[in-house]
């Protein structure tokens, strides 16, 4: 039995999103319990030269919602990167969760020969759609989803594996 393309990109994305909600949800239950101020979990990061919590979700989001679109052979939606607290970037999890559920399977299977089209930092590069997800917006999207477990966790926030894989 073979996985098609969206058995391999839209679900899994949902579930680490859904995962990562959850981790935000703790986050701010800890932030609350302990009188912190949520701005200093959102603003944390690993290292100075790393992002912070907030730029981690959202880059998360846009892998997963930007390979599922072009995958389909659409034009990802933009979102503003103006989520400033717990509630906001969950929203935004919600909307991404949302549009990709909203992408016909049909769209997405049948493009790993797919041509996508990457423009970053002012170049452009065009890579194979299979070769895309596996060796381009899966990595990143557990990159960016691992570091703002990281962050949570070094700061003290009790979550565990099972928080960052979405299930229950």
């Amino acid at each position: 039995m073979s996985l098609s393309m969206h058995q391999a990109s839209a679900p899994v994305f949902i579930q680490g999103l859904k995962g990562l909600a959850g981790v935000l949800d703790k986050a701010a239950a800890h932030a609350a319990a302990r009188n912190i101020e949520p701005a200093v979990l959102l603003q944390s990061r690993l290292f100075p030269d790393m992002f912070p919590l907030t730029r981690q979700v959202q880059i998360a989001a846009d892998f997963a919602k930007g390979c599922v679109a072009r995958l389909a052979g659409q034009e990802p939606p933009a979102y503003e990167d103006n989520e400033a607290s717990f509630d906001e970037l969950k929203a935004r999890i919600a909307k991404t969760v949302a549009f990709l559920e909203s992408i016909p399977a049909a769209d997405v299977d049948g493009s790993e020969e797919r041509d996508i089209t990457l423009v970053r930092r002012g170049q452009t590069s065009v890579v194979k759609g299979q070769t895309y997800l596996l060796m381009q917006a899966m990595p990143n999207f557990y990159f960016h989803c691992t570091t703002a477990y990281a962050i949570l966790r070094h700061n003290g926030v009790e979550i565990g594996k099972k928080d960052f894989l979405g299930v229950a």
